[in-house]
């Protein structure tokens, strides 16, 4: 596994080739890192990319033009090394393409590229999904970034802040014990866009959060000090703890894509939230992660 550095006054950040998977984030002015550090204690990972699905199918598999083929959750992208095509001081992008051995579970060509830009106390995420073929390609995608949550070794998880930025109480979904959407409508109550870190949060896996009620999510501090924002304009994203560990790291997610619903039933153009990219075009989005001063 290589790694690769971007550095500016304010911030280091490491990314690897495996997954062009996010492996740091490091406050120099502070000496503080931000992103979980994949203790396989609570999870081995840190800030995968999901593609090309996100969320678990139903029966492991999905079915695109009545055949079946097998799926791991969230996709084959987090276990495959990507290229790194182009680096610089302030960026680099690494890419990944279809093979015989992505086809065999996928069967479209692609070009996944995914960069890094630093700007101050900014960094911005990019994806490209390429569609090299004559037909459409069906596809979802996401991000799965951990932040530590407490900073402190002193201090808990439930002694921090999740703030929503929204004058509106958040509705969300949950996830059954299969790894499918089976609770829906459960409600969120927020003081002026903000709720306490509740000890039993996760304990039905992640919050699933639909339909654009935000487009940026906070961690604030025991003081209700804002340490890290996701700014993001995907129509869902997900909150993540490991139930029952008390771990110490919370994962803010923008998806475009989830995983299936406990009754669906049908073929791969029919996932909630998927992406249908035509032939010969390209689907570009970008998130942000703000380290705040």
């Amino acid at each position: 596994m290589a790694y690769y550095v971007l550095e500016n006054d304010c911030l280091k950040v490491t990314a690897a080739d495996m997954g062009a998977e996010l492996a740091s984030i490091y406050d120099k002015e502070k000496q503080r890192e931000y992103l979980w550090n994949g203790d396989e204690k609570y999870w081995s990972r840190r800030a995968p990319v999901l593609f090309p699905v996100v969320g678990s199918l139903r029966n492991r598999q999905f079915v695109f033009e009545g055949k079946a083929y097998a799926m791991n959750q969230h996709g084959f992208a987090r276990d495959m090394v990507f290229k790194c095509i182009s680096q610089k001081d302030n960026s680099i992008w690494f890419r990944l393409c279809s093979d015989a051995s992505t086809k065999a579970h996928y069967p479209f060509d692609f070009v996944l590229e995914i960069g890094y830009m630093l700007e101050g106390r900014r960094l911005k995420v990019l994806w490209k999904v390429m569609n090299p073929s004559e037909k459409t390609m069906y596809f979802s995608i996401g991000a799965h970034p951990g932040f530590m949550c407490p900073l402190r070794k002193e201090e808990k998880q439930t002694d921090y802040f999740i703030d929503f930025h929204t004058d509106k109480d958040i509705e969300y979904n949950l996830i059954k014990a299969d790894g499918l959407v089976g609770i829906y409508g459960k409600r969120l109550h927020l003081d002026h866009g903000v709720t306490a870190i509740d000890a039993h949060m996760f304990d039905r896996d992640a919050l699933i959060v639909e339909d654009h009620q935000t487009q940026k999510v906070s961690l604030l501090d025991a003081d209700q000090q804002p340490y890290v924002t996701v700014h993001f304009d995907a129509p869902l994203f997900g909150l993540w703890s490991p139930a029952g560990k008390a771990a110490p790291f919370v994962c803010i997610e923008p998806w475009y894509g989830r995983c299936d619903s406990v009754d669906f039933e049908g073929e791969l153009p029919l996932r909630a939230y998927g992406q249908a990219l035509p032939g010969k075009d390209t689907f570009e989005k970008e998130y942000v992660i703000e380290i705040h001063e």
